[in-house]
């Protein structure tokens, strides 16, 4: 397994340097390293480190987004509070549903099966969304409208509304007695959950902080081993209640910014070194779990599936954007920010096909293409695109304003 790291770590490196150079999003070339070296291309990362990626992207996601919320202001989250439910809601209810319907006709699905395949790819991918928003707000770009603070509050909601409905719609295919109505009744239930486990191991963190003196380099370990254990108690509780685990994890850094501001700059800074690292495991190990030759099995009726929900998603968030104070170009730039998919697709796109959903493998082979196609349209439509339509601000002090 350690070779593997250093393979990866070296080679990460590398390309993140290259496409940076030619003005492509770092992440684009971990992702295309991913892929190259990973089982389904020259196999160089060896099975061990393939059977831990799971538990390695998921330390990756907690560390961003614990710096996402070590930057997220009261004030400036309080300025989007109603854009950003909407946008965390109605897009993607509005792709998983084209989706199903649009699965029937192409693929000969039912209803059902194509509810199952559309949530598979609502989620959109705070792996690639979260960062590159990090970056637009520290170089001050959308943070007059608190842009980059309103795609990133929306898209960690996004992914529990999105599993939570392929969810049901997995429990309809098997037969089992399940209420669609109930289950998008838990939806807001699971949010607040993981909100209050979130402003609790926040406020405990706070007291221990303020009552013990611990180097900043310890209080990130503290942090981030709270923070993973918040996810271990999402999964032990998964069958029983359903626990926004995530959006926990960025509430804690939320409630330290709002608690001890200078103390959360400093441990943001250090998240931010840590990220170096994380970064390549997360976008290496998302890349290796794509199959090249799965996505060409959906072909063309895989690429209008994802047109017709890409389709419905934009027209979701240009929804969501009424009445907001944003202008045209603000909003079609929010459009496209919320195109990537790619660590939830890698997560539970097979999940079908191992349970036996006929239709599976098909399922499988649009939920890889859809990670081929939509991020790296979405990280570099982001990258060219916020110059170009965001007005840019003084880069702030320290952290996300």
């Amino acid at each position: 397994m350690a070779t593997g790291l250093a393979i990866i770590t070296l080679l990460g490196l590398l390309m993140n340097t290259l496409f940076v150079k030619m003005r492509l999003p770092g992440l684009l070339g971990m992702l295309v390293l991913g892929i190259v070296i990973g089982p389904y291309g020259l196999d160089w990362i060896d099975a061990e480190l393939m059977a831990a990626s799971a538990d390695f992207r998921k330390i990756a996601l907690i560390i961003i987004l614990l710096r996402a919320g070590l930057g997220i202001s009261r004030e400036s989250l309080n300025k989007v509070g109603y854009a950003a439910i909407r946008l965390s809601i109605i897009p993607g209810v509005m792709e998983g549903l084209a989706i199903s319907l649009i699965a029937v006709p192409l693929l000969g699905f039912t209803w059902i099966q194509g509810g199952i395949l559309g949530f598979i790819l609502a989620a959109v991918s705070p792996a690639v969304i979260v960062p590159m928003m990090i970056q637009l707000s520290e170089r001050g770009v959308g943070t007059g409208q608190n842009i980059p603070t309103l795609i990133l509050a929306a898209a960690s909601v996004d992914d529990v509304v999105a599993i939570t409905i392929f969810s049901a719609f997995l429990g309809m295919y098997s037969g089992a007695h399940v209420n669609i109505g109930i289950q998008l009744a838990w939806i807001p239930v699971s949010i607040l959950l993981g909100i209050g486990v979130g402003i609790l191991s926040g406020i405990v963190l706070v007291k221990v902080f303020e009552r013990y003196h611990i180097r900043d380099t310890k209080k990130v370990l503290v942090i981030l081993g709270i923070a993973i254990m918040l996810t271990a108690l999402e999964t032990a509780m998964k069958n029983r209640l359903e626990i926004a685990a995530l959006l926990g994890v960025m509430t804690i850094g939320f409630i330290l910014l709002e608690k001890r501001p200078v103390v959360a700059h400093r441990l943001s800074a250090k998240f931010g070194k840590i990220w170096v690292f994380a970064e390549i495991l997360l976008f290496v190990l998302v890349g290796a779990q794509v199959d090249p030759g799965v996505a060409v099995d959906a072909g063309a009726n895989g690429l209008l599936i994802l047109a017709a929900g890409l389709t419905a998603r934009s027209i979701g968030v240009w929804i969501s954007t009424v009445g907001t104070s944003l202008n045209a170009k603000e909003r079609f730039f929010c459009v496209v920010a919320y195109w990537p998919k790619a660590t939830v697709q890698a997560a539970i796109g097979a999940i079908p096909l191992s349970l036996g959903v006929e239709g599976g493998e098909v399922i499988m082979a649009v939920a890889v293409l859809s990670i081929l196609v939509t991020a790296p349209l979405g990280a570099l439509g982001i990258r060219i695109s916020a110059p170009r339509l965001l007005s840019q601000s003084e880069p702030p002090a320290e952290g996300i304003v």
